[in-house]
């Protein structure tokens, strides 16, 4: 036989071997949480999320701990939750990373449809609409060494 020869991997270990170089590289990478279908209209939640837009952590939740909007409560669940989920995969102190908002976005849910009763025997269409927001995480620590090491 030929040294040049392959031996054939199983399926079961290159799916194993994608998924933990997926991991390693989320331990480096931005941090995502998802909430989904909150039972309000998209356009009321992007109201509240163009407000913690671009801002660091500390500052998002004093914006939204302020905020009479129903969103604003669950928008700030959401981002204690993400900073939770930054602190299982980064080693680096919460405090050292200046977290702050790098994205986030709503967009439309499933919609429930409901008939209302109207003059004349007609009957209006009641839409109820949900949404799912996106939210992403980004550290100015991180991101301050990676544009220091492409500028050598």
């Amino acid at each position: 036989m030929e040294a040049t020869e392959t031996k054939k991997i199983k399926k079961s270990v290159l799916k194993r071997e994608k998924r933990d170089a997926k991991k390693e590289a989320a331990k480096t990478g931005p941090v995502v949480a998802k909430l989904k279908n909150v039972p309000s209209s998209p356009r009321k939640m992007r109201l509240v999320t163009d407000l913690i837009k671009g801002q660091r952590v500390g500052q998002a939740l004093n914006i939204l701990k302020y905020q009479p909007q129903i969103g604003a409560e669950k928008l700030e669940k959401l981002l204690l939750s993400a900073i939770a989920n930054w602190g299982n995969t980064h080693e680096m102190k919460i405090e050292d990373a200046d977290l702050f908002v790098k994205e986030i976005w709503v967009d439309g849910g499933r919609m429930l449809k409901r008939m209302r009763p109207a003059p004349q025997g007609r009957g209006y269409r009641i839409r109820k609409r949900s949404n799912h927001v996106t939210l992403v995480l980004g550290s100015l620590a991180s991101e301050n060494k990676v544009q220091s090491a492409e500028t050598k």
